[in-house]
């Protein structure tokens, strides 16, 4: 028995002649099951037979026999290159990561007593996120005596909201958090 230091003060205990763990289907001798469903190196089914008998089939092929279903009675093994195998399931793996988008939340501040001019460089910037397919927090800073009409700033956000109503959606209403004003647009 081997002890292992652990953080200070625990112990783990791992026995010394334990197998290090395999990740992956089972192959060739691991395939535990007595009958297996076999599918050649071609794709073709060639019907339920011994373990045994797939294990040669395989050998014969100079090839693997890996146990791809095993929850079907009986598994389902399948004659391949492992290594082909597992270098085109990292391929798959490494393309769907790449094709998934991240949506940011991007942030636009406003003033109550925005300029025309100033507001429609605002909306340029806001419609190029929702191109992209980014969600956009627009907030609206008060200062000083503008907290006095707060309904200032809410005709404000109802027209962003109108501006951007055919290709974005409120997805967080227009609402005072002490002395600003947030509301959330996500595209459609």
């Amino acid at each position: 028995m081997l002890l292992l230091k652990h953080k200070e003060t625990t112990l783990i205990r791992r026995p010394m002649n334990q197998p290090p763990t395999k990740d992956g289907p089972p192959m060739n001798q691991d395939i535990r099951a007595p009958r297996v469903l076999l599918i050649d190196q071609n794709g073709e089914k060639q019907g339920v037979m011994p373990t045994s008998a797939a294990l040669e089939a395989a050998e014969e092929a100079g090839m693997d026999l890996v146990q791809i279903v095993s929850t079907s009675e009986p598994p389902v093994a399948k004659i391949l290159d492992y290594g082909k195998f597992r270098f085109q399931e990292q391929k798959k793996k490494a393309e769907a990561r790449k094709r998934q988008k991240v949506v940011e939340l991007k942030e636009i501040k406003l003033r109550p007593n925005i300029d025309i001019h100033d507001y429609e460089v605002k909306a340029k910037a806001m419609h190029r996120f929702f191109d992209e397919g980014d969600k956009v927090k627009v907030t609206l800073r008060f200062r000083g005596r503008e907290m006095a009409h707060p309904e200032l700033g809410m005709k404000l956000l109802n027209k962003v909201q109108a501006d951007f109503d055919e290709i974005a959606k409120v997805e967080y209403a227009p609402r005072m958090e002490g002395r600003q004003m947030i509301m959330i647009l996500a595209p459609k």
